[in-house]
């Protein structure tokens, strides 16, 4: 039998009726209050980061394979996109998806107002996945081998300047640096989205591929860039590249983390706040347990002395009140699980607390439930808490058997 856990599990039912009562409820609550922040700081924080992500990269791929020039503007350099490079880039492993994309910079105009955009065409293999879930209106332009298509997908603040709607008629004019006349196409509003991210929503229009490739006079396999989807956003660098060392002199792969840095600059910068929040919470729960066992120790010196006089070790009279302790911990974890996992969960499934999309580039505040980040908070919750407790449980050795016992 342990000896120290029955004594523990003795006291603590006799604490019902003890002054220490309240002190141990605040400390219960202390704990249950800083794992409840913590647990939803982590989600958020999580959650924040994998919307974003899941943005930028839903937009433009994990990496982009481009002419290796210094031509900046989306007046690209055109790439061939060949059968031959298309089956050695399929056999890298940890690739999921590629496609083609051509740009063109262009000014659209419905009625008497005019807009600078850029038209991102795009072929019959591109993956409409991450717009199916950012679609306000409408459906992605349809795209088929045998026909040129006349339909464009516009953002919704595209669609507010220019007070646009569904099946809405707008002209699309071009120019080219060997034309001194400008090119225009007639386009159908077919859907309207909305990232949230200003930096697409303000610019991108999506229409067939087959119209830039005609106004820059490019055949059918030149493209301006290869999107790459992968499927382990952590290996992205490490398939970039892996990429880049099958691709010919002529070309080069960019990541999304070096196309977009000022983004996922921002994003880790948001890891230092959880590790701030992580530090107070458990600086807090931590000084407040310290004083709950002070309080317990205090309160028990004289059974303190009186199993010290039967020769009861210093070592076991720590693991009592540890165990009274661990005791309190379990408890404030258990409830702070349930008021911060069950937070969390309002949040995800009835998005309670709303966001400005013009600050956070989401319309709501995001939460991400991995169990492993939540069950290690617990984890390094327990440990760290446990460790300041045997800062006070030293006070234990220095009580002397005979002043205890005569202690009231």
């Amino acid at each position: 039998m342990n000896t120290e856990l029955y004594i523990a599990r003795h006291l603590i039912q006799k604490q019902s009726h003890n002054f220490s009562r309240p002190i141990i409820r605040i400390s219960i609550l202390s704990v249950v209050l800083g794992l409840a922040v913590m647990l939803l700081s982590v989600s958020i924080v999580i959650g924040f980061k994998n919307e974003i992500r899941e943005k930028v990269t839903g937009f433009a791929g994990h990496i982009q394979i481009s002419k290796y020039d210094s031509n900046s503007s989306f007046e690209t350099t055109p790439i061939v996109f060949g059968d031959s490079l298309k089956k050695t880039l399929e056999q890298i492993k940890g690739i999921k998806h590629l496609q083609s994309v051509a740009t063109k910079a262009g000014i659209m105009q419905a009625k008497e107002d005019i807009l600078g955009v850029v038209l991102k065409g795009i072929n019959t293999d591109y993956d409409t996945t991450f717009f199916a879930k950012h679609l306000l209106e409408g459906h992605f332009p349809k795209l088929n081998t045998n026909q040129l298509s006349d339909e464009v997908l516009i953002s919704k603040k595209i669609a507010d300047q220019l007070q646009l709607a569904l099946k809405d008629t707008v002209r699309v004019y071009f120019l080219n640096n060997s034309e001194t006349t400008a090119r225009g196409r007639r386009l159908f509003v077919s859907g309207i989205y909305e990232t949230s991210l200003e930096e697409f929503d303000e610019s991108f229009v999506f229409a067939d591929q087959r119209h830039v490739q005609r106004l820059n006079n490019w055949t059918e396999d030149q493209v301006s860039n290869i999107e790459i989807f992968v499927d382990d956003f952590d290996r992205m660098e490490e398939i970039t590249e892996l990429v880049y060392s099958k691709l010919g002199y002529n070309l080069t792969a960019s990541n999304a983390k070096e196309i977009y840095p000022q983004i996922f600059d921002w994003l880790a910068l948001q890891d230092i706040n959880v590790v701030v929040i992580l530090v107070l919470m458990l600086l807090i729960s931590s000084v407040s347990m310290i004083s709950t066992l002070l309080v317990l120790i205090l309160e028990r010196t004289t059974t303190i002395g009186i199993l010290k006089a039967l020769g009861t070790q210093n070592v076991s009279i720590r693991k009592i009140f540890l165990y009274q302790a661990a005791y309190i911990i379990v408890r404030g974890l258990f409830w702070g699980n349930l008021l911060g996992i069950g937070l969390a969960v309002m949040q995800k499934y009835f998005g309670i607390i709303k966001l400005d999309q013009a600050n956070y580039y989401m319309s709501e505040v995001p939460i991400n439930l991995a169990p492993f980040p939540l069950i290690a908070v617990n984890v390094l919750s327990l440990i760290i808490i446990l460790l300041f407790l045997l800062i006070p449980s030293i006070v234990v050795s220095k009580i002397n058997p005979v002043s205890a016992i005569r202690y009231e």
